[in-house]
Formats: structure tokens, sequence, C-alpha cells
């Protein structure tokens, strides 16, 4: 896998089980109810802003946001896939949330020890 062989996009239609499936194919599996479908659900369709990362078809990274656009956005999720991790993918997400939300928007990520 090259990693300009990536592709980003905001906001992208995804179906719940490649949501889910990214998240237990990353660490967040051990601290999101991955569980519960319809809490899942939710937390997809409500985020303010997302991009994620496609390898082709494939789903293999999310930045999940939650933001007022103007002042503050918490990165809520940001998961990459086990298979292609340690490639600058979540970075990447980053990046891309950051330009999203422009110079004037705060990004405030919390993470995990095994992040």
């Amino acid at each position: 896998m090259n990693p300009r062989d990536i592709e980003y996009r905001r906001d992208a239609t995804i179906d719940l089980d490649r949501f889910i499936a990214l998240f237990r194919d990353s660490t967040l599996a051990e601290r999101r109810p991955v569980d519960d479908r319809e809490v899942m659900r939710q937390m997809m369709q409500n985020a303010s802003l997302t991009i994620t990362a496609w390898d082709g078809d494939a789903l293999v990274g999310i930045a999940r946001t939650l933001t007022d656009f103007a002042h503050a956005a918490y990165l809520a999720d940001l998961a990459v896939a086990r298979s292609h991790q340690h490639q600058g993918i979540g970075r990447r997400l980053i990046e891309q949330t950051q330009a999203a939300l422009g110079p004037r928007c705060m990004l405030v990520l919390l993470s995990a020890p095994a992040a």
C-alpha cells in the first residue's frame, strides 16, 4: 500500500457495518460501544464533520469531529485500520480535519495510551 494511494473524503456516506468494522479493527473498539448498533449509528450520523480514508473501496480510517465550526472542535474519534497504521494516515486525517475547520477553529484531541 502506497500512502499516496489513500483517498480522503469529507462527510462521505458510510455503511454502519463498515463504520463498526473499522472501530473493531483499530484500538477504539476497546473504548467504544461497538456492540450497540443504535449508539454507533447515532455517533456516525450526528458527527459535525467526518473525514474518511479509503484504500480503493476499503474504509481504512476516520476522523469524527463534534464542532461549532467557529471556535472549537472536539476530535471525538480517530481510527485507522491496523493494517494501515504507522503510515501517516492518522496524521493526514487530522490535517484534513483542521483544513475543513479553518485556521480559527481550535482542534482538541484527547488520546488514549494505546493510540
